[in-house]
């Protein structure tokens, strides 16, 4: 299998939709070509630790709620391309994603990662609860076949917040600008949402390569 390493951070709607177009082409591929490790990148890596209200935040990104929808109208629409619906309505506070990343990394040494993944992304984008909050987390870890006890309290401690910054700002120093960011073969960077017409020509010419 070929390394797929995905950088991203489980508030970005257009990870949520690469995930989504990735996952499409390879449920419709035989064999799974890809070996995949998610790692951290915050887009607010300054949010303050309890996150703030959205509307707050959409009044600081966007200039407001009209701003925001025109922002999000793309986001939208790629959404239902790859076959869901994102809930903005429904997300009441914007999350610092520490947390949520150091819960992800603690997935993956349960080999749950791409479960803990997919969870983070319909809890923040379809059900619209706060990704931020330990017990949320906790609820997560849990409903993934995760120990939620061991969980909160590693989420009570400070386990692994050193390890995530210092990976976040690697990604930077590579030259990382935007989210999500593939890796393929940990030399070829695919930037982007990509759609699933490219994922299967990628895989293709992986299984040319290989054959």
């Amino acid at each position: 299998m070929v390394k797929l390493d995905i950088i991203s951070d489980p508030i970005c709607p257009w990870c949520y939709i690469g995930k989504a177009n990735l996952d499409k082409t390879l449920a419709e591929t035989e064999g799974y070509p890809f070996a995949i490790e998610f790692h951290p990148y915050q887009l607010n890596p300054d949010m303050p630790a309890g996150g703030m209200d959205r509307r707050e935040y959409l009044e600081t990104k966007f200039g407001g709620k009209e701003g925001a929808v025109k922002a999000y109208a793309p986001i939208v629409e790629a959404a239902a391309a790859a076959g869901f619906e994102i809930n903005f309505e429904g997300i009441k506070r914007t999350p610092n994603t520490l947390d949520a990343h150091r819960l992800i990394h603690w997935a993956g040494l349960d080999a749950l990662q791409l479960e803990a993944v997919d969870a983070l992304f319909a809890a923040y984008f379809v059900e619209g609860r706060d990704i931020g909050d330990h017990d949320v987390l906790a609820d997560i870890a849990d409903g993934i076949g995760m120990d939620a006890a061991v969980v909160r309290r590693l989420l009570e401690g400070e386990n692994d917040i050193e390890n995530i910054q210092m990976r976040d700002k690697n990604s930077r120093e590579m030259g990382v600008t935007g989210v999500p960011c593939f890796v393929v073969d940990q030399q070829h960077a695919v930037p982007g949402a990509q759609s699933p017409e490219l994922w299967a020509k990628v895989i293709a010419d992986i299984q040319a390569l290989e054959s």
